[in-house]
């Protein structure tokens, strides 16, 4: 009878846990909440999971849309510019600095040696990159659907790309192509509806070309699934059907999200309203006690 040795221990019954049995057990570990969790939103988790949630999404609508069109990932960097508070001088973008009694005391004095340099800062912008899923016609370079997974930086006033992805979103919106705007972040500035829709932290946008202005929207509650959204294709086409619950869960699975995320802390912002807080203390509430 073969003997057991140390490196095929895990082959022979060894009681220690294996790599990849440690890997399937964390792989199984969803996230509490039925469809987004909000703690995805946190900046430190956010631009992974936007970038494998494009990915994941490119994946599943080439398993159904082949050999017609080729579903690509559209890759971009922008820069996170910081924004600090200064103390503004009379002077603007001159001096910064607010002159002191002793300041005032040193000019009195007369002539002086150059003082030691002090240390400080300059603004440096944080480079982000972020993907978008593009559907093209096979062998051509025509675009049928456009899929915008937003970012902060497209929803914060002010910024460059906020602009950028209203030119963007305008030129699509008359245009042949089909757009779909996923937008799972509560803070910001929404693109605009010509009409009021019910409030919700999530929402999905499906403008297909034919029916403009008209537009389907999806407004999530954080105590609701996902929804399977249709992706048009092209005129007279079935559409591929995108499941954002089931790849919402494998993004979540894949990152490791169970681990790195502390859900004894809050939510990172913005506020939440009276009711979210109660829903998510409610559903928390067996892990904060178990942990």
């Amino acid at each position: 009878m073969e003997k057991c040795h140390s490196e095929q221990s895990v082959r022979c019954g060894s009681s220690a846990e294996s790599p990849i049995s440690r890997l399937q057990s964390l792989l199984g570990m969803p996230s509490p909440f039925p469809g987004m969790d909000p703690y995805i939103e946190d900046p430190e988790v956010w631009s992974d999971f936007h970038n494998d949630l494009a990915g994941e999404i490119r994946a599943a609508l080439n398993l159904q849309i082949q050999p017609r069109y080729v579903a690509r990932i559209i890759p971009r960097v922008t820069y996170d510019e910081p924004e600090h508070e200064r103390e503004r001088s009379v002077r603007p973008d001159v001096g910064v600095w607010k002159q002191s009694r002793e300041s005032t005391a040193i000019y009195q004095s007369g002539i002086q040696v150059a003082s030691t340099p002090v240390e400080s800062r300059v603004p440096v912008a944080e480079p982000l990159r972020y993907a978008s899923v593009e559907i093209v016609r096979a062998g051509t370079t025509e675009l049928v659907t456009a899929i915008e997974i937003l970012s902060p930086v497209n929803k914060r006033r002010g910024h460059r790309e906020f602009e950028k992805y209203l030119a963007k979103r305008h030129a699509l919106l008359h245009s042949e192509t089909h757009l779909i705007e996923i937008d799972f972040l509560r803070g910001g500035t929404r693109p605009q509806l010509e009409q009021i829709v019910p409030s919700a932290p999530y929402y999905i946008t499906l403008s297909r070309a034919e029916t403009r202005p008209r537009v389907l929207v999806w407004c999530i509650q954080l105590n609701e699934k996902l929804p399977v959204i249709p992706v048009p294709l092209g005129p007279a086409e079935p559409d591929a059907q995108c499941d954002l619950g089931a790849i919402v869960a494998q993004v979540y699975a894949r990152g490791g999200y169970a681990t790195i995320i502390d859900y004894k802390q809050p939510p990172p912002p913005p506020r939440l309203t009276d009711s979210e807080t109660e829903y998510i203390d409610s559903l928390l509430k067996p892990l904060r006690e178990h942990v």
